[in-house]
Formats: C-alpha cells, structure tokens, sequence
C-alpha cells in the first residue's frame, strides 16, 4: 500500500484516480462512443452529488456537527424547484430561451434561498442545543429528517410529481457518434463553478480566514473580537443552501421525485463524505467523481452489481486509506 500511495504522489496524487478509472473503463467498454457518453453522464452524476455532500462535509468540518437530517434539504430543494417550475410552465417550455433560462435560475434561487432560510432555523433551533454532544445530533437530526419527509407529504402529497425541465436543456449536442444530453453538460459546469467559488471564498478570502481559524482555536479569535457563532451559522446556512441547490438539480435530473428522494441520496452523500475525507471539500469532488463514473462504468458492463457498486468503492478506498482520500479532519 505504501509503494502504491508513492508512486501516485509521484504523478498527481489521488487526483489522478478519476482518470485511471476512465481508462480502465475505456478499455473494459471497447467502444469509444459508449465510453464518453458514460463518461459525462459520471461526470455531471458526480457534480450534482457534489453540490449536495459538500455542504454536509463544510458543515461537519468547520463545525463537527454530525447533521443526519441534511437530506432534508434535498428534499425540499427538489420540491421547492418542481413547484417554481411548475409555476412557470409557460417560460420553462416555451420557445424562448431567454424566458426558460429565468424559469431555471429561478426554480435553483428559489430551492437555494429556501436551503439557506431552513438551514437558519435548523442551526438555532435543533442543532444549537446539542453541540459537541454527536450521539444526540445524530439523534436529533434524524428525528428532524422524519419530521421533514412528513411535512412534504402534508405539502405536496406522496404521488410520485413530475419535473418539467426547462427547453434550452433538452436534447443533446451530437458530435459524430457520441450524444450528449444538454443538461448534464450544465449540471457539470454548475458543479464545477460552485467548488471554484467554495474555494475561492475559503482560501482566498478574509471570511474564509476567520473561519478556518476559528476552527483551530475558536477562544482565540473571539478574544480578538470577533463573533464565530456568527460565522458558523452562515457556514450551517450555505452547507444547507448547497443541499438545496443540489437537490434541485437532481430534480431535474431524475424528472421525477418522490417524498423519498431525501433519504435515498443520503447513503450516496454519506458515502462521498466518507471516501472524500471528513470535512474536506476537495476530497467531496474527488469522491463524488468517483462514485458518478463508477456508478454509470458498472450500469453498463455489469447491471447486477450496479447497486453495489458505490458501498464496494467505499470498502477499497477505506482499505487503502482508512481516513479517506483527502481528510481534513484529524481528530
């Protein structure tokens, strides 16, 4: 394992693992077309996981809280989304691409802004109490996520709710014998600008500072003057936030969703948290990639292994490096 964890620092680290899965894949696939189909279809199925697992890592590694209930804001992206969209349904299918581009930034503001309004209360209410206590935030977190799947159903109903998807991202760009559908190019491109922001904002910014060393030693920075509860709220909003958004986009996704949605993406997202590393974001799109193209490579060379797939990625990462790929947390 130690030669192993050389010879790929050597060449890129475990940044390269996406690519030496690829080209496995690549040579197992044999046709060229089929593998760079399933190649961005992993790649945007990895973004939109992304967006909904790098909040819970920012939220568990900035404020070690173990928040079970994050898939609820999954949840309600999804359907705050389908409800903006359905709303607009003259602008999203219409012939106008001005009108469904609005429909959709609309649809993601709308899911983004309820995550962030949500996630304000969730921190002062539910979570505040129970700091530094994990037993009873994984508790009190999961009996909030029963709270919420039942809210939705006394909203929305439990029937299955189709998502219409805006026009401008329907079909697909054909370059000779590979299709590409439209929206998972822009799932991948959303994706990609919000980790560009996330760390941008974390490295490269005064806010980001503060937070990182009042992770270190939150007594200190007070003692400075400034207010890390303040702080840490906005990072539990933007960690919701980033839920929302991601749910609204595998919304449209899926195009069609169920109370359930929530807690059938939380195994995925935990399970990028953990390969990814504790409070790590770098180490959420490194897993996140992962488990999109492993995902989408077993689909199609081995249907029956599909569901298995991800938990059997997670066992040989755990194997080789029991911390995860890229931990931030040490403790």
């Amino acid at each position: 394992m130690n030669g192993l964890s050389n010879t790929l620092s050597r060449f890129g680290g475990v940044n390269l693992l996406p690519v030496a899965l690829a080209l496995v894949a690549l040579v197992l696939i044999g046709s060229p077309s089929s593998w760079v189909t399933l190649t961005v279809a992993g790649l945007a199925m990895g973004m939109m996981i992304f967006l909904m697992a790098s909040g819970l890592s920012l939220v568990f590694g900035l404020m070690d809280v173990l928040n079970f209930g994050h898939s609820a804001f999954v949840s309600f992206g999804a359907f705050v989304a389908a409800s903006v969209l359905a709303a607009l349904g003259g602008w999203a299918t219409g012939g106008s691409a001005a009108l469904n581009l609005l429909a959709l930034l609309a649809a993601i503001g709308a899911a983004t802004a309820f995550g962030a309004v949500a996630g304000w209360f969730f921190e002062r209410v539910i979570v505040k109490p129970v700091y530094k206590d994990h037993l009873r935030q994984i508790l009190i977190t999961m009996g909030a996520l029963i709270v919420a799947e039942q809210m939705i159903l006394a909203i929305w109903g439990g029937a299955p709710i189709a998502v219409p998807r805006p026009s401008v991202l329907n079909g697909s760009v054909v370059i000779g014998d590979v299709a590409v559908e439209i929206y998972r190019i822009f799932a991948f491109l959303l994706g990609l600008a919000v980790y560009a922001a996330m760390h941008f904002a974390l490295n490269r910014t005064r806010v980001g500072l503060l937070i990182r060393a009042g992770v270190e030693d939150r007594e200190m920075v007070e003692a400075l003057g400034f207010r890390i509860d303040r702080l840490f709220i906005a990072v539990f909003m933007a960690g919701s936030a980033l839920a929302a958004m991601g749910g609204a986009m595998w919304a449209g996704y899926q195009g069609l969703i169920t109370p359930a949605i929530g807690a059938e993406m939380m195994i995925l997202v935990f399970i990028v948290v953990i390969i990814g590393g504790l409070g790590s974001i770098e180490g959420s799109l490194l897993g996140a990639i992962l488990v999109g193209l492993t995902a989408n490579y077993v689909a199609f060379l081995a249907p029956k292994l599909s569901l298995a797939s991800n938990m059997l990625l997670m066992m040989a990462i755990l194997l080789w490096r029991p911390r995860g790929l890229k931990p931030a947390v040490t403790g």
